[in-house]
């Protein structure tokens, strides 16, 4: 097996498939950005988790594989522009888990704010529509 491998891949072959590993590696990426601009996480989060396979599977493919000048330089402009496009990925994921925790936060505001105006028999202490609306018949009374 004069340069080839087991499978019969030779040097060239290999690095054309890391290559165009790296090139669908990319178009996941430019997928993923969209779907994060689109704002649609649950899609996002299934295809970041086919996206981390490929990168293990890619790297197992690359060991011991030494890649000629114009391959390296192809992968190295693939990666930059998937790392771009991770880092905008990224930047609008931490803006969404900020967005969702200040939603919690007021979610746990209001509870704690009604915790404190009910009695301990579950009724509130005040009843805001009997009060502001000027309804001066008895509450929940017709």
């Amino acid at each position: 097996m004069s340069g080839q491998d087991r499978h019969g891949l030779s040097a060239a072959d290999k690095q054309a498939l890391v290559i165009k590993c790296y090139e669908a590696l990319r178009a996941q990426a430019d997928d993923m950005l969209k779907l994060a601009r689109d704002e649609a996480w649950g899609e996002l989060i299934e295809l970041q988790s086919r996206y981390v396979i490929e990168v293990e599977r890619l790297s197992r493919m690359e060991q011991e594989l030494v890649l000629d000048a114009p391959h390296r330089q192809r992968k190295a402009a693939l990666l930059e522009a998937i790392l771009e496009r991770d880092r905008e990925v990224r930047e609008r994921l931490v803006a969404r888990r900020d967005e969702l925790g200040a939603l919690i936060g007021t979610s746990q505001r209001r509870r704690d704010l009604s915790r404190a105006y009910r009695t301990a028999s579950g009724t509130n202490v005040v009843d805001a529509e009997y009060v502001f609306v000027g309804n001066r018949e008895t509450p929940g009374a017709s």
